[in-house]
């Protein structure tokens, strides 16, 4: 079963730096889901753990799994 994952980028990425983080994501396999505008980030899907070359990627801030959100 595939896994979604929610990127953010860091807060001084240029345009192209993210463009280039979501590449090196495509390139792993990933699948580019949602592209956000309030943080400088998307979503991805992998079939496979190929998540940690992500975290690695020097304009990456953040990754985390997407998950639901519950306000209580």
């Amino acid at each position: 079963m595939p896994n979604t994952y929610i990127v953010t980028c860091k807060k001084d990425a240029t345009p192209e730096q993210v463009q280039a983080a979501k590449q090196h994501a495509i390139d792993q396999g990933g699948k580019i889901g949602h592209e956000y505008s309030l943080i400088k980030g998307f979503s991805v899907t992998f079939d496979s753990d190929s998540i940690r070359t992500l975290e690695e990627h020097e304009h990456i801030d953040a990754v985390e799994a997407d998950q639901e959100v519950k306000l209580y």
